[in-house]
């Protein structure tokens, strides 16, 4: 099974909590994307709220990422960098094209359909239940250093010498046929 942090150095984990989404159980319908045809899908981001993360953090990034996606290498569904290390939550529907709902100095990278927003589940019907990474990341550093129109993966390559610790959340969504 891929697993996202199966060959990056073992971090502190810290305490990822959401009003909207639960570990190991089904996303919501209007956690799924509409934009992709998921039928009830509204690409509507959850509600995120974190605690504990390590001594040290300066800023967070959060990602969605679906490590079953049927391209060899995953799918980008949301990535927002720079939150200042005081914002601890995420409120929903944070991930909008505008992104009026992040807090400032925060902003969305492109996912893997190119759009600097959340982009809801949408695993392809019949292929299976798709395990959803969503994960705070606490960072060594104010910023990133990556620009607006970084990738992803990008970002999680500059991530890998600042990373302090790590909450996830992984949930799961299918479209049966």
């Amino acid at each position: 099974m891929n697993n996202p942090f199966a060959r990056i150095p073992e971090v502190q984990e810290f305490s990822l909590k959401s009003t909207d989404i639960t570990n190991e159980q089904s996303l919501p319908s209007i956690h799924l994307s509409g934009i992709f045809g998921v039928p009830g899908g509204e690409d509507v981001s959850p509600e995120l709220s974190w605690e504990g993360a390590p001594e040290g953090t300066k800023s967070f990034a959060v990602t969605v990422y679906d490590a079953d996606a049927p391209t060899g290498s995953g799918f980008w569904h949301w990535a927002v960098v720079n939150i200042p290390a005081n914002v601890t939550h995420l409120p929903r529907n944070a991930g909008t094209p505008d992104g009026a709902n992040l807090p400032n100095g925060a902003y969305q990278l492109p996912n893997d359909a190119r759009a600097a927003r959340f982009i809801g589940a949408a695993p392809p019907a019949g292929h299976g239940a798709h395990r959803y990474y969503f994960v705070v990341h606490a960072l060594d550093v104010e910023d990133i250093g990556v620009s607006a129109e970084a990738t992803p993966a990008f970002l999680g390559f500059n991530m890998f010498g600042h990373t302090l610790g790590r909450a996830v959340i992984v949930a799961h969504a299918e479209v049966k046929e």
